[in-house]
C-alpha cells in the first residue's frame, strides 16, 4: 500500500481526534507533522495525544528530541519519509497529521531542502541582534533578500528567519530558490478541516483554559527544574513563552492566558496562508456541518484506488 492521507488545518480544529478515528477504522498509523510535539516533556502546551490515545493507535515523530536539541526541517522530512515507508511496507495506512505548514508541505511536495550546515557564529550574532532590536528587523532583512521565503515564515518565528538568512549567506541565492520539489512516490489524499473564524477562536479559548486546568504552569516549572533555559527555541512556542514570562514576574496569570489566546488566534490566521481554502488539492470539510461518514466515503474510494 503506497497511500498517504494527510489531515491538515488550523490548530484546535480537531485533526488529531479525526486521525485517531480514521486510523482505527482503516488500520492506520499516525505520523505527526507538528513542530512542537517533537519535544519531550512538553505535553500539555503542545496538545499531544494522551497515552491512552497513543496506546490505541501508533503515533510516530512525537517525543523524539529534548527541548535543548537542535532539530531541522531536513531531519524531520527524512524521519517522516522513513516512518511513512515503514507503515506502508506493513500494509497499513499512513496518516500525516498536523498544522505545521513547513513540515506538511516538505513531505507532500518533496522539497529538496538546502544542505547548508549551521553556522553557529553567524547564528549567534543574529540571535543577539534579535534580542537587542527585536525579531522584526531580521524579518525585514529577510523580506528584502528573499520575499518568497519571508512570506512562508511567521514574522515571530525568529529561528526560521535566522535559518533563511543563514542559507542565503552561505549559498548566495535565496532560500526559496533552493527548495526544488520532487513529488514523493505516494498516492496522496489531503483532507482539510475548517470552521468559521468565530467558532475556531471559541474552540481555541476553551482549549487554552483547559491547558491551564491540566497544569501548564507546573509543566513549564518542571522544564525549568530540569535545566531547560527560558531562552531555548523550544521554549519560545505559544504557551511556553507566556508562562515563562509569568514565572519571571513579567505577566500576571490572567494576562498570560489572554496573550496565549491572542497569539493562538494569530497563528490560526497564519496557518490559513499555508492551507488555503482555494487550494484544490485539499478536500475541505466544515467541522460544524460534517459527520465522519462524509469523510470516510471519499477515503474509502481513495484506498480502493478509484478516486
Amino acid at each position: 500500500m503506497n497511500h498517504l492521507v494527510a489531515i491538515v488545518g488550523s490548530t484546535g480544529i480537531g485533526k488529531s481526534k479525526l486521525a485517531l478515528r480514521l486510523a482505527q477504522a482503516f488500520n492506520g498509523e499516525i505520523v505527526s507533522a507538528d513542530s512542537r510535539q517533537i519535544y519531550r516533556y512538553m505535553d500539555i502546551g503542545t496538545a499531544k495525544p494522551s497515552q491512552e490515545e497513543r496506546a490505541l493507535v501508533l503515533h510516530h515523530l512525537i517525543d523524539i528530541v529534548s527541548p535543548d536539541e537542535n532539530f531541522s526541517l531536513a531531519q524531520y522530512q527524512q524521519l517522516a519519509y522513513r516512518a511513512i515507508e515503514d507503515i506502508q511496507q506493513r500494509n497499513k495506512l499512513a496518516l500525516l497529521v498536523g498544522g505545521s505548514g513547513l513540515y506538511v508541505w516538505s513531505v507532500l511536495e518533496g522539497w529538496g531542502i538546502p544542505q547548508v550546515a549551521p553556522d553557529p557564529e553567524f547564528r549567534h550574532g543574529l540571535e543577539e541582534k534579535a534580542a537587542r532590536v527585536g525579531g522584526d528587523e531580521l524579518y525585514q532583512e529577510l523580506t528584502s533578500v528573499d520575499p518568497v521565503a519571508a512570506q512562508r515564515i511567521d514574522p515571530r518565528n525568529v529561528r526560521r528567519t535566522i535559518r533563511a538568512l543563514e542559507v542565503y549567506k552561505e549559498a548566495e541565492i535565496p532560500f526559496s530558490q533552493l527548495q526544488r520539489k520532487e513529488a514523493p512516490p505516494f498516492n496522496t489524499l489531503i483532507i482539510g478541516l475548517t470552521a468559521d473564524r468565530a467558532e475556531l477562536y471559541r474552540r481555541i479559548d476553551l482549549r487554552v483554559d483547559e491547558m491551564i486546568k491540566q497544569g501548564l504552569v507546573d509543566e513549564v516549572k518542571r522544564l525549568v527544574n530540569r535545566g531547560y533555559d527560558f531562552n531555548l527555541p523550544a521554549m519560545s512556542g505559544i504557551g511556553y513563552r507566556q508562562i515563562s514570562m509569568l514565572l519571571r514576574g513579567e505577566l500576571t496569570l490572567a494576562a498570560a492566558i489572554q496573550q496565549i489566546k491572542f497569539e493562538t488566534h494569530r497563528l490560526v490566521r497564519h496557518q490559513y496562508t499555508w492551507f488555503q481554502l482555494k487550494d484544490d488539492r485539499i478536500k475541505w470539510f466544515d467541522i460544524q456541518s460534517t459527520v465522519d461518514s462524509q469523510i470516510m466515503a471519499p477515503l474509502s474510494k481513495f484506498i480502493r484506488g478509484s478516486n
